[in-house]
């Protein structure tokens, strides 16, 4: 949903009229609030902001299932190192870079 001119409001116009600015979300706006002459907060109906938390978790989900994608090239590719490898590994690095200091 696009914002428009109209739908940017001062918070002290915000706090005068609040109940409605509640209507007009409740009806499907969406609010900017200013302060001092900057966007500050906004006003959205609660259900909008469940689905868009909702979009969020689905977002945060495809990217997991990415990187989990690409673990499973790296396995499938030989690019792996088992634990204590990968442990023993960056011991022996921090070990020589104290050393060489």
């Amino acid at each position: 949903m696009a914002i428009s001119a109209s739908d940017v409001i001062s918070l002290s116009t915000a706090r005068a009229n609040f109940s409605e600015l509640a209507e007009d979300v409740k009806a499907g706006a969406e609010k900017i609030i200013t302060k001092n002459g900057e966007a500050f907060i906004a006003l959205i109906d609660a259900k909008r902001l469940d689905y868009y938390h909702l979009l969020e978790r689905e977002r945060i989900h495809l990217l997991l299932i990415d990187e989990a994608s690409k673990g499973l090239d790296d396995v499938a590719a030989g690019r792996v190192m088992d634990a204590r490898s990968a442990i023993e590994s960056i011991k022996r690095r921090r070990s020589a870079s104290s050393n060489a200091a």
